[in-house]
């Protein structure tokens, strides 16, 4: 085996029940949910396996939510002796990375990303902005599309996921626009059920925001490398974290330039961990030799064992 990866979920992937059996049967992971509510003030756990699904969808709810369940398993895997070589995160995920990086602690990260959440829900009203996944077309001809599209208001590509599948984000006409040009030319594009335009310059004022609340943040050294979603590779130096982490708000977000720069860097094993299986099914479009397992609830957590060899 060569070098392992942890790559953390990002926001969309949220149930009722996630984490569950992983807090029940291991104590690490129990314990992460217990600190979660501490620093918060609500019953983290109660959340995530109890809901109301309308509470834990709600975006200042989820991003904590994401964040307490994706580090729960990470202290799973740490516990049997797994650590990664190299770890990212999409989107939300860049502050799971963050926590396994060692450059931002727990409960630091989990009160930072319920801000964050809020100031995100709070930046565009509802109503105004949307996204799409546009399928089966390359990234050139998804910025020509949003070129084209922008006579109609913004509209920018948000995430670069992995080969034909570009999420575009902006003013609701100019996403449709973009969405209708994209099939004239044999792309698909599938509406996004999201609360606002993630990852586009309409998110400037969360950004704006996330940046005072960062001047109060304490970082640590970095020990496990990270990448971030800003610019596709490594964080060279831990004094850069605060400016990546404003822009990753209103940036694109680049994973499949991650995963390509872990690739060429001799991983070929990726763990994904949090809820769901998204990102798992990005590694293997890009490329499909790669060995990929999740974590989130026993099961996967065993089988995840059995193939990294712990």
């Amino acid at each position: 085996m060569g070098k392992v990866a942890f790559i953390f979920a990002g926001q969309g992937a949220q149930y009722i029940g996630m984490g569950k059996e992983l807090a029940e049967n291991i104590e690490a992971s129990k314990k992460v949910f217990e600190e979660a509510s501490e620093a918060l003030g609500f019953d983290m756990a109660n959340l995530c396996f109890e809901g109301p699904k309308e509470e834990l969808d709600k975006t200042e709810n989820t991003q904590p939510a994401i964040l307490t369940m994706s580090i729960a398993a990470m202290k799973a895997l740490e516990e049997k002796g797994i650590k990664p070589a190299v770890t990212a995160g999409l989107s939300l995920g860049e502050y799971s990375a963050l926590v396994c990086s060692g450059a931002l602690d727990f409960k630091t990260a989990v009160k930072l990303v319920k801000k964050r959440g809020r100031y995100m829900q709070e930046a565009v009203p509802e109503g105004i902005g949307t996204m799409a996944a546009i399928l089966g077309l390359d990234g050139e001809k998804v910025r020509e599309i949003c070129s084209l599209a922008s006579e109609k208001g913004i509209v920018e590509p948000a995430n670069f996921n992995c080969p034909g599948q570009i999420v575009i984000g902006g003013e609701i006409e100019a996403v449709n626009f973009a969405s209708e040009k994209a099939k004239e030319i044999g792309g698909r594009a599938i509406p996004l059920s999201v609360s606002a335009p993630f990852h586009t310059s309409m998110l400037r004022p969360a950004a704006d925001k996330l940046e005072e609340e960062l001047k109060n943040i304490e970082l640590n050294s970095i020990n496990v490398p990270i990448m971030t979603n800003v610019t596709g590779t490594y964080v060279d130096n831990v004094d850069n974290i605060k400016d990546l982490l404003r822009n990753q708000v209103m940036s694109s977000v680049l994973f499949e330039n991650i995963i390509c720069k872990m690739l060429e860097d001799g991983v070929d094993t990726f763990v994904e961990i949090g809820p769901g299986k998204a990102l798992s099914g990005f590694v293997k479009k890009i490329n499909r030799k790669a060995v990929v397992v999740n974590v989130e609830d026993i099961k996967s957590f065993e089988k995840a064992l059995e193939v990294l060899g712990a």
